[in-house]
């Protein structure tokens, strides 16, 4: 009896394993992408996927179709660990009827939703459909509806990641753009809500499937996605490590490297191991600091790549770009100061000189309310000139697009760190979290600038009668920009009048952000209850 009854279950499992057929999964690999389920096998840690709901069947009523009953529905949910911690995970699955989605389908991938918002959990949806399912009609609309019902639930209280794996049109991009992170492969990831067909014929316009919404595009044009990869292995381990840097859910402080110790309280090699890598990381970082001053010139004129400098203010190799190719003017990004993670905004000198244009604010302001919600310090490297003056800014909406990013900072109850490396101007300088929008300690390099704008532009406008009626020009205009910049602009004003905590030495910023990340790991702000707040959208 239970010889027949196991053998029964192994010819089902094997049959939901093989669901696709042998054609259809190796159709699958020559175009160059890989199962649902061996997705699944790279992304989590090995022995430790359990599946969820994997004998529930498709059922389509219609089209003469009503006998047609397919194993797992298209979609591959469950459970596992990555890095030890659970994570849930909805893979869809191409090679079953296009990964398309159904009543059944939608149901499963809503349940596992359900079961990581319940337990506290990340969780991560990897698409590779071929869209609605025509023969189900209104139950797969519904069903999209019910994942995204929960996608907003979910916002703020556990990390979702979507992974962008093959096509994602017309509706089915909504759920990864209510995900905090969008991850897709060159190539294969494909996502837009209408097709180049539909665009040819409403609009007259020609375009192929990568031009309108391939990884490059969304990558460097749109903003939509957050990183993107040439293969799939290495967007998975990409994942992976995006994951490190998160807690689980917002319940949770923000993950730190921590040392090991026995239970006898005695130290353990491996601990005494890490105590030796923390003090020498400690000492290599404090050592990396003292080329800042060759990094960056101390004519604010003067482009420099802040990579440079976050590589050596944080802990080596540590620095994770978010949508690096996208308002290069800005760079956001996750990175850890002795282990412990935290978020990065910094002004870019090398794109528009670092100033903020509409999309820079919509990105730093993403970024400012994810590491927010998910209880991670903010430090912010501040070197910017302005908001990016012109037409085509204030018709775009700077006014509205720089608000979200002055919000986002100021909503912020995480630890908010600034550090005024060379010049903050203007409403600039009070949108790159200054004291009084809520930082918590702000500090200023010696040859810091903090202005309502730059001296030759301060001279000109308040200056001018005195300028035209000087014998010579020139030297007057040069005597009184000395003199602006001495009285006005260096930092010891601002900090005379509490605007900034402390001036600092270049070399002295990792210790004094590694000081202040400690001071403030209990920080707990109280804010007066309400439904939420009206973020300018």
């Amino acid at each position: 009896m239970w010889k027949d009854s196991i053998s029964i279950l192994d010819r089902k499992r094997n049959r939901i394993l093989q669901a696709g057929g042998r054609d259809k999964i190796e159709k699958q690999h020559k175009s160059g992408k890989l199962t649902a389920r061996e997705r699944i096998d790279m992304l989590f840690d090995p022995g430790t996927f359990v599946e969820v709901d994997n004998f529930i069947e498709s059922r389509i009523d219609d089209f003469g179709l009503d006998k047609k009953r397919v194993p797992g529905d298209g979609v591959v949910t469950g459970y596992g660990e990555i890095n030890g911690r659970t994570v849930f995970v909805s893979s869809e699955d191409f090679t079953v009827i296009g990964g398309s989605l159904g009543e059944y389908h939608s149901m499963k991938i809503a349940r596992i939703q359900d079961m990581a918002y319940d337990m506290k959990a990340p969780i991560i949806m990897i698409n590779d459909s071929g869209g609605a399912r025509i023969e189900e009609g209104i139950d797969s609309l519904s069903g999209y509806a019910n994942i995204f019902l929960r996608n907003t639930r979910a916002s703020g209280v556990i990390p979702q990641i979507a992974v962008i794996v093959g096509p994602c049109s017309g509706g089915a991009c909504y759920s990864p753009a209510i995900c905090d992170y969008i991850f897709m492969v060159e190539g294969i990831g494909k996502m837009f809500i209408t097709g180049p067909q539909v665009v040819k014929t409403v609009v007259n316009e020609e375009c192929t499937v990568d031009e309108l919404g391939g990884a490059s595009v969304h990558a460097s044009k749109s903003g939509v996605t957050h990183f993107t990869y040439k293969e799939e292995r290495e967007c998975f381990e990409g994942v992976r490590k995006l994951l490190s840097y998160l807690p689980g859910s917002y319940l949770e402080k923000t993950p730190v490297i921590k040392k090991q110790e026995e239970s006898s309280g005695k130290k353990s090699l491996l601990y005494s191991l890490n105590s030796l890598v923390n003090r020498r990381n400690r000492q290599e970082g404090i050592d990396r600091c003292t080329e800042l001053t060759e990094i960056v010139p101390d004519n604010s004129r003067k482009a420099y790549d802040v990579l440079e400098v976050i590589n050596r203010v944080f802990d080596k190799d540590s620095f994770l770009e978010v949508q690096k190719n996208f308002a290069r003017n800005v760079v956001v990004g996750y990175g850890r100061i002795e282990g412990q993670s935290v978020g990065i905004v910094a002004n870019q000198p090398m794109a528009l000189a670092g100033s903020l244009d509409y999309d820079a604010s919509d990105k730093a302001a993403r970024f400012i309310r994810t590491c927010d919600c998910f209880n991670v310090p903010l430090v912010v490297l501040v070197d910017v000139p302005a908001f990016m003056p012109g037409t085509a800014q204030e018709h775009k909406g700077i006014i509205r697009h720089g608000a979200k990013m002055l919000y986002a900072f100021s909503e912020a109850t995480v630890p908010k760190i600034s550090v005024i490396m060379r010049k903050a101007y203007g409403g600039a300088y009070i949108a790159m979290n200054s004291k009084n929008m809520g930082a918590d300690m702000v500090y200023a390099w010696p040859g810091a600038e903090i202005a309502v704008m730059g001296a030759e532009g301060a001279v000109n406008i308040a200056f001018k009668r005195a300028i035209n009626e000087a014998e010579n020009k020139e030297a007057t205009r040069e005597h009184l920009v000395q003199e602006y910049k001495e009285k006005f602009m260096n930092p010891y004003v601002a900090a005379s009048r509490g605007f900034v905590t402390e001036v600092i030495k270049p070399e002295e910023t990792r210790k004094r952000l590694t000081a202040a990340l400690k001071m403030l790991k209990n920080k707990q702000v109280e804010r007066v209850p309400k439904k939420h707040g009206n973020i300018p959208l």
